[in-house]
């Protein structure tokens, strides 16, 4: 049963539902029995977590939220939509997923990010880079730099 959240009753009925994210969750439109207020829910398969390796050697469980704001902060005053970084996040995640891995570096994440971003907006790319790569001056970003445009 589906809580209303606006009346918090747990019975409701489902008036819709279709499939979003290529298959990957199903959005509900849910009417609540007691109030017959409507709300939207989505359902997702359950998969085993990935689990993150940081550059410390911890590990922690795969953070979309976490993974978002640090494309947020990339790709800041930048014409890049939410939609396209949720599209990218998906991809990114369906990669992990499909691999056999359950545990995977914070370097391979960055990686794939790198190789998304290049392709949306190579400002958000170097801002990105210039922060997982962790430049140490102005030599290594301008490497980084003359890479770009020699690929372009």
């Amino acid at each position: 049963m589906m809580k209303c959240p606006f009346c918090g009753f747990e019975e409701s009925k489902v008036i819709d539902s279709r499939p979003t994210d290529e298959g990957q969750r199903i959005r509900r439109r849910r009417e609540c029995l007691k109030c017959s207020r409507r709300f939207t829910t989505y359902e997702v398969v359950e998969s085993l977590p990935i689990i993150v390796i940081k550059k410390d050697k911890s590990r922690e469980a795969f953070n979309r939220d976490k993974l978002m704001t640090g494309l947020l902060r990339a790709c800041e005053k930048r014409p890049v939509s939410i939609d396209t970084l949720d599209k990218m996040i998906d991809e990114i995640e369906s990669v992990l997923q499909n691999s056999l891995d359950r545990e995977v570096s914070s370097e391979k994440i960055g990686q794939l990010v790198m190789e998304k971003l290049k392709k949306i907006d190579e400002v958000a790319y170097v801002r990105f880079a210039s922060v997982y790569r962790q430049f140490k001056d102005i030599n290594t970003f301008m490497r980084e730099l003359n890479k770009l445009l020699q690929n372009d």
